[in-house]
């Protein structure tokens, strides 16, 4: 290990001597999320980490058995929970997108038309609520941990940074000082909803444009152009966990985290991962390279950390992942394994002829699947005044009948709760009734409804397992081997801090980790 790695160590992890009071706070807090980074990462490529990665898995209090319990195991759900310890069941934050009935529409789980982008071109109002929508945190019902920070002290402040909207905005909350995400003017935005006009130290960094130094690069084979086309092609590269590194930087400096004698709270997290993931399958020498690169990326902020003098034990590092990743099936069938491609078109097709033959013609679909999610058209149901659950039934039997259904729901039985097993456990706690779709589909491991590439969703272990490690102020290192759930960050978190837990959190603390205890 190298002077700096060293030196950092020693700066996270050294104990006050005997007799002597350890602080009673970090005066920073950053929370890592490494999106579509499944927990066996952290083993497969153990031992080419020689940077950040390296650093928590040796230092860090290391949970090999950290799942989500929940469904859908998508970005915005778990970037929802990490931080509020809240399944969708309370968050109302059930996927990525849902249709809300309400509105009429598909809506995303930051988008909110009522705002601005702030340091990038508003795009123009669309029939959908998109990503392409301003955003804000108002979609998110519960607090997080950095709002109970900013109530127990005004004086603390809570910044988010992603590639993603809902990845920046998500963690940090509703009282956050702000989140920023790379727009694809090549340039990081924000919402009018955390000030009129972006922080001039974000400003500045813009003013550099710093995406460009990346035009005429190579990775993997592409060639990297310029502008826009360069701007839209980041994402899936290194080089936007790169930008996302130096603008967390630039955030520490420009807001002073950690330099005010208080407690500070950054939320980073490396959106490229999964850009790169869904294309190529968790498998492919594509996913090593990001993961030994990620491993880079954490070294130099480290490295960073230590530049500003951080004292002994005053920062809190926590590092996790919103979701992992199936297995492209093609590469299951060179291993013999189970796995196929069903279209999500059959599914609907097949809930749209069956309610048809029952019940008479109409269009009983408002909306494709979104998620695994069926939402079906109650102004129909209504019309032909029939039982909503009675229609929900047929839908489900249709579907039940067909190969490869692993499981189908429908909301009257997540409204009631069911709990027959982990996977039933899941699907409830993924139900917010207000948001949740009609018909809950589940396909058999190992199958996918893209028609190529890979995806997740599902409370299957190779999307739910993720890493969880502890790493600095108040936290004994070590290997953890006990099941956990994500939701035990939150609280976990509010413990160490001294404040009060977010408003939904269900987890509990791990105090198993905690120095003193």
């Amino acid at each position: 290990m190298n002077r700096f790695v060293c030196l950092f160590v020693s700066a996270l992890l050294l104990l006050c001597p005997a007799g002597a009071q350890t602080p009673p706070k970090p005066k920073l807090v950053v929370t890592i999320v490494v999106d579509q980074f499944r927990y066996d990462y952290t083993t497969r490529f153990a031992s080419q980490y020689k940077g950040g990665l390296a650093t928590l898995l040796k230092h860090g209090a290391v949970f090999t058995n950290a799942r989500y319990d929940q469904f859908p195991t998508v970005t915005a759900v778990g970037h929802s929970i990490i931080m509020s310890g809240a399944n969708p069941a309370e968050s109302g934050i059930v996927g990525n997108a849902w249709y809300s009935r309400e509105e009429r529409r598909l809506v995303t789980s930051v988008c909110d038309g009522s705002v601005e982008t702030v340091g990038a071109p508003t795009p123009k109002p669309q029939a959908d609520c998109t990503d392409a929508t301003p955003a804000s945190p108002n979609r998110l019902l519960v607090d997080t941990v950095g709002d109970e920070l900013r109530m127990a002290n005004g004086e603390a402040k809570v910044i988010g940074v992603s590639l993603k909207p809902r990845a920046a905005i998500l963690p940090s909350g509703h009282m956050a000082n702000g989140a920023f995400w790379f727009d694809e003017s090549g340039v990081f935005a924000s919402s009018s909803f955390y000030g009129k006009e972006l922080p001039q130290w974000a400003a500045d960094f813009n003013a550099a444009r710093p995406a460009d130094q990346y035009a005429g690069k190579e990775w993997r084979g592409t060639k990297f152009g310029s502008g826009g086309e360069l701007y839209r092609a980041i994402p899936a590269s290194p080089w936007g966990n790169e930008l996302i590194e130096s603008f967390a930087e630039a955030a520490i400096e420009g807001e002073n985290l950690g330099g005010r004698g208080v407690t500070d709270l950054l939320t980073v997290s490396f959106s490229s991962n999964d850009y790169v993931g869904h294309r190529v399958g968790p498998d492919d020498p594509a996913v090593e390279d990001m993961a030994l690169r990620t491993d880079h990326v954490l070294d130099r902020f480290f490295h960073f950390l230590v530049s500003r003098h951080i004292g002994p034990g005053e920062v809190l590092i926590v590092f996790t992942a919103d979701h992992g990743v199936a297995p492209l099936p093609e590469k299951d069938a060179e291993r013999k394994m189970p796995g196929g491609r069903m279209a999500e078109s059959q599914i609907s097709k097949t809930v749209q002829d069956a309610l048809t033959a029952r019940f008479g013609p109409g269009d009983w679909l408002i909306q494709k699947p979104v998620e695994y999610v069926l939402y079906l058209n109650q102004d129909l149901i209504r019309e032909k005044k029939l039982d909503a659950a009675e229609v929900d039934r047929a839908a489900a039997e249709a579907l039940a009948s067909k190969p490869h259904i692993y499981r189908v729901y429908t909301r009257e039985q997540l409204a009631s709760g069911v709990s027959t097993d982990r996977i039933a456990r899941a699907m409830t706690n993924g139900f917010f009734a207000e948001r949740s779709g009609d018909i809950f589909v589940l396909i058999d491991p190992y199958w996918l409804p893209s028609p190529r590439g890979t995806t997740h969703g599902t409370p299957f272990n190779y999307d739910s397992h993720v890493p969880v490690i502890f790493m600095g102020f108040g936290v004994r290192p070590g290997v953890y081997n006990r099941n956990i759930s994500v939701t035990d960050i939150a609280p976990t978190l509010a413990t160490i801090l001294g404040i009060q837990m977010p408003s939904g959190s269900e987890g509990r603390a791990l105090d198993e980790i905690m120095v003193g205890n």
